[in-house]
């Protein structure tokens, strides 16, 4: 069976006519239990303590979330309406991501049903995130001593940026994003491997470049797991992208980075990333591509 982490509080109110989905959890969950509820072994998250979350974020920053203080300022950058929902769905998604990391050294594969909040910096919220739950599993695994090295393989049609961000100063984790060079942040960070794709790339020059990016990761890092984001927004037909890539395509993109990794017998815990639709139908299918691949590899 397939491990998969939710909880039914993972769903955030935002108006309709925003580019983010708020009920794309709860829809990704209900299109998966249809389909595979006998293969999937679900378990739910705790929301993240303060003293785990103070390792990758600002005691002052994660006050003012815990208190609603957040500024206009704050709430500008993040760009989702600010709600207790959102607030708490925020220590649980990120928790979310580390549960699914911890189970996946356990299992060796583990999908969560959210998670890849990765523009959220250190001291503030970005692009839709409040915290960052992919810094901040990975640290907690150093500091925990779960393992030695992290592999953080973002394949969002964004740059991590706040991941690069927060975990720049760890040389036991490794960042890799290979994201469009023409979309959203349009302040790239240095991380350790950073790929911008032209806009327009479609399937087989992309996967191209990831088959050849897996194989220069191997030249820097041997982790002891893999946290990848399996953003579904390089989709051609994505709300917020600008990549050429089919449904197919990112069918292949996930079966190559399972296939990669598990080979070399190591861990891999899959969270969402990014999506955009208006057909939220379309887009829990979309995001279903990973735990399907991951199913039909188990």
């Amino acid at each position: 069976m397939l491990p998969i982490i939710y909880h039914e509080n993972y769903d955030i109110p935002v108006p309709k006519a925003h580019s983010f989905v708020g009920t794309k959890f709860s829809d990704l969950f209900n299109n998966l239990q249809k389909k595979y509820s006998h293969n999937l072994d679900v378990l739910e998250p705790f929301p993240a303590q303060l003293n785990n979350l103070k390792e990758s974020h600002d005691v002052d920053y994660i006050n003012k979330v815990e208190k609603d203080e957040l500024t206009k300022n704050y709430l500008k950058l993040i760009n989702l309406p600010w709600s207790a929902r959102l607030r708490d769905r925020s220590y649980l998604e990120t928790e979310g991501t580390y549960l699914t990391a911890k189970t996946a050294l356990d299992r060796g594969l583990a999908c969560h049903v959210g998670g890849g909040t990765h523009h959220a910096h250190y001291d503030h919220g970005f692009g839709f995130c409040v915290f960052n739950d992919l810094a901040y599993t990975a640290i907690r695994l150093i500091k925990e001593k779960l393992v030695k090295q992290v592999l953080i393989l973002d394949l969002d049609v964004h740059q991590g940026d706040g991941t690069i961000d927060i975990c720049h100063k760890y040389s036991s984790i490794y960042t890799c994003s290979m994201h469009s060079e023409t979309n959203f942040p349009y302040d790239k960070k240095q991380g350790c491997m950073d790929i911008g794709l032209p806009s327009h790339i479609e399937d087989h020059e992309y996967l191209n470049q990831l088959e050849e990016t897996l194989e220069k990761i191997k030249q820097h890092i041997t982790p002891d797991i893999v946290l990848y984001d399996a953003g579904v927004d390089v989709f051609r037909d994505d709300k917020l992208g600008n990549l050429q890539v089919s449904l197919e395509g990112i069918r292949q993109r996930d079966l190559m980075v399972l296939n990669h990794y598990r080979k070399l017998n190591t861990p891999v815990a899959t969270v969402i990333g990014g999506g955009y639709s208006k057909d939220k139908e379309e887009l829990a299918k979309r995001h279903s591509i990973i735990f399907e691949t991951a199913i039909k590899y188990l």
